[in-house]
């Protein structure tokens, strides 16, 4: 439930300026203008985008259905007045409104991988997706593999699912593997069927509505992974307004952050194989963490964009 991103100085409200038929010709000339307005209104950058110019091609790209790697070969292509002026509502709705881009467009995009997202569920920015491909490669992977062998992986279990996306990945790094996937939220179940659907993964991936691990009973998994609410009272309280549109369940993990996370460590030992291990994501908890839990041997793991925001642990260590 990554936050991370970078807040650009908080601007006065701004006015959109009207911009004449014509003057904005090709995709690139969009990208500059909307670059403008985000900075001119001091938005905030932190739904799968973490710059100004990033999300601005993204809203462009998704506007003329083009998928955000086509941008670079498409950038000095002119759009049509129709394209235009849509292109220029979803502007102009990300600077009024304040809502994630992702809103706006209903697609978040994971590992390149499109999902839907609406208003029901936290948009996904997780750093676990890095790590299923990093960190799970098996033998002619990654040097660190924490599973030597992928495709002996026979169950997983995806804590706090939101929009599903999680468990979608880990069917395909583990294509052996049965997933089940739990969140309390019904609406943010209702995402997750739809973007199983989409994937076809109807067969594969179940879903269970309820508490942590109260609707899976006695079962054990070879992997649980896990990216709970983990925001403190200090920052709910200092949520930027796009953060302020996703739902605040997602985000409170209690006065500390980690009340969540102490029951996913109190209760996991009892649900994962004897082979198996927790992947969890904890944001910057990590220092409480360590407190409350200092004799467990949590190993931090880094990504291209975190330091030691997500931990692993053996189940034998639980």
């Amino acid at each position: 439930m990554a936050t991370r991103g970078r807040p650009v100085k908080r601007g006065r409200a701004v006015k959109l300026p009207r911009v004449p038929a014509g003057e904005l010709l090709t995709m690139l000339d969009f990208v500059r203008y909307a670059v403008s307005r985000f900075l001119e209104a001091g938005l905030v950058f932190a739904h799968g985008t973490t710059d100004p110019v990033a999300e601005a091609a993204f809203l462009v790209c998704e506007t003329l259905h083009l998928r955000p790697d086509q941008f670079e070969a498409f950038a000095a292509a002119r759009v049509t007045g129709r394209e235009a002026k849509a292109i220029l509502d979803v502007i102009a709705r990300r600077v009024s409104t304040r809502k994630p881009a992702a809103y706006l467009v209903n697609k978040v995009y994971m590992r390149g991988l499109p999902f839907y997202v609406d208003e029901r569920v936290i948009v996904p920015r997780s750093f676990i997706g890095e790590l299923l491909d990093s960190h799970f490669a098996g033998d002619s992977g990654h040097s660190a593999s924490l599973i030597e062998e992928p495709d002996a992986v026979e169950s997983v279990l995806d804590l706090c699912t939101g929009s599903g996306c999680l468990a979608i990945l880990a069917s395909r790094k583990f294509p052996n593997a049965r997933i089940e996937a739990v969140d309390i939220s019904g609406d943010a179940l209702d995402v997750a069927a739809r973007n199983i659907a989409e994937y076809g993964l109807e067969h594969r991936v179940t879903l269970h509505r309820g508490n942590l691990f109260k609707p899976i009973g006695d079962a054990r998994y070879d992997l649980i992974i896990s990216n709970p609410p983990y925001v403190d009272e200090k920052g709910m309280a200092g949520l930027p307004r796009e953060c302020r549109a996703e739902p605040r369940l997602a985000f409170d993990g209690g006065a500390d952050g980690i009340d969540i996370i102490r029951r996913i460590l109190n209760e996991a030992g009892r649900h994962l194989t004897a082979d198996g291990g927790l992947l969890c994501e904890v944001g910057r908890c990590r220092p409480a963490l360590e407190a409350e839990f200092p004799k467990m041997p949590m190993l931090w793991l880094d990504t291209e964009d975190s330091e030691g925001e997500v931990f692993w642990i053996a189940a034998r260590d639980l």
